[in-house]
């Protein structure tokens, strides 16, 4: 039978480790809980209870990751401890101090906004190299968020003249023809997010201002058709929602000296009958050209509650079951 074994972290001192083990143990509860061993701390010291050199090994490697980030003086979350735990798990190494310390931005409060996954990181990056990036995955990975965060980034670079927020006037589920006001008014309760991130970056009173100016423009897609783009930053959320006719309408308002970021999750298409999302199909077809990234997050880059990636990944499950299903 296996016995309990203690692991000692090299440079472990009593601020990080509380920063660790997090409040009332929480991050060591999920730690548990991702490795399954009942693992507890005291006096700089962590236990495992049944525990396998293996198991030993791994478990070390997680702890190392997250001192590492607590020394960065990274205050360490459920999600942190859980992807920490899933990249061990794969054995991939990933350099958290490079991801933690690329800033995308900073709120009007003065808080660095930086990737926080893997996935963040490489979705930052293409946004600050190429002209026009895909970005598919499900939500809570942050992809409309950094978008938005990028843009008035670069806007206050003076890199572009403009920002451009659009999205497709189509219902998840809900009647847009039964709410009040015109097509932009009944959409605006969908831009929710992006007014969201633009207030964190901007505050309220300022966002206002700059939509007010057209500094800041957020309309529904069909008011994009018949223009050119130009100087401009140019976000389409939502994007699984979008025809094919719809999607190449918009990708060809791109204008000189301007980028465009399509983001999406091709699992919620809300399009009636067997029209084919834009989004898919201008994934497939636009791949491997020179100045276009195509990003595909996943469940490991969800930074909401650890059980939205549960939840995500039993979808996910289910989904390929049923498509199995029908190939045979």
């Amino acid at each position: 039978m296996n016995e309990t074994i203690s692991i000692q972290i090299e440079n472990l001192n009593e601020e990080a480790a509380k920063n660790l083990v997090g409040p009332n143990d929480r991050n060591l509860n999920v730690l548990s809980e991702c490795l399954g061993k009942q693992i507890s701390y005291r006096n700089l010291t962590f236990f495992v209870k049944d525990c396998t050199e293996e198991d030993k090994e791994k478990i070390q490697t997680v702890l190392r990751e997250l001192c590492q980030l607590s020394y960065q003086g990274k205050n360490i979350s459920e999600q942190d401890v859980t992807y920490t735990c899933r990249l061990a798990g794969r054995k991939e190494n990933v350099d958290f101090e490079e991801i933690h310390s690329h800033v995308v931005g900073r709120t009007l409060a003065g808080k660095v906004i930086a990737p926080k996954t893997k996935g963040q990181y490489e979705f930052v990056k293409a946004m600050e190299t190429k002209d026009i990036v895909f970005a598919t995955g499900p939500a809570g990975t942050g992809k409309t968020f950094l978008a938005v965060i990028q843009a008035v980034t670069e806007l206050k670079k003076g890199d572009v003249k403009r920002i451009v927020l659009t999205r497709p006037a189509v219902e998840a589920g809900e009647n847009l023809g039964f709410l009040p006001g015109d097509l932009k008014e009944k959409v605006d309760p969908y831009l929710t997010p992006l007014y969201d991130a633009l207030h964190d970056m901007l505050g309220a009173e300022t966002t206002e201002k700059l939509i007010e100016r057209g500094t800041i423009e957020i309309a529904p897609l069909a008011y994009m058709r018949g223009r050119t783009l130009d100087d401009s930053y140019v976000i389409l959320d939502e994007a699984q929602n979008t025809t094919a006719a719809q999607m190449k309408m918009f990708l060809t308002r791109l204008g000189f000296h301007s980028h465009m970021i399509i983001t999406g999750d091709v699992t919620q298409v809300d399009l009636n009958g067997r029209q084919e999302s834009g989004l898919i199909q201008a994934v497939r077809i636009l791949k491997n050209i020179n100045d276009i990234a195509i990003m595909e997050l996943t469940s490991d880059d969800v930074v909401r509650h650890p059980l939205v990636q549960k939840i995500i990944e039993r979808y996910e499950s289910i989904g390929k079951g049923n498509h199995e299903k029908e190939q045979n």
